[in-house]
């Protein structure tokens, strides 16, 4: 489980820098302020919910598994696919039915750190 959540935490940071520099570059001239504001929050949402996804990696590592950990990790990594990617393709399609989808990822992400918590307290 460790190695899974480090590796996914890598591919979701190494995206993050991928898509932001695409925003910054290619889409500045494209995507409305609006739009560009979207695609920034995404991108940021992705890198900091990457990094936590590493950290319970490593944290898996260094304390063992557990199923609150499991929970936590699917959630982050699945809340953030969800949240930033329908921000994404919000921005490139303009179908704003998507921005219904975007709660969800968020409720997800919001679930999988309460898992964390659970995690430190019967772990640490």
């Amino acid at each position: 489980m460790a190695k899974k959540f480090v590796i996914f935490g890598a591919i979701l940071a190494m995206l993050a820098v991928a898509f932001g520099a695409f925003g910054a570059h290619i889409l500045k001239d494209i995507l409305t302020a609006d739009q560009l504001a979207n695609w920034e929050t995404a991108v940021k949402y992705q890198m900091y919910h990457a990094l936590g996804v590493l950290f319970i990696g490593l944290f898996v590592s260094r304390k063992g598994e557990s199923s609150a950990l499991k929970w936590a990790g699917n959630l982050l990594v699945a809340g953030t696919i969800i949240f930033s990617g329908s921000l994404y393709v919000l921005c490139l399609t303009g179908i704003g039915m998507l921005g219904a989808i975007t709660p969800i990822g968020g409720t997800f992400m919001i679930i999988g750190w309460i898992m964390v918590v659970i995690a430190a307290k019967n772990q640490l």
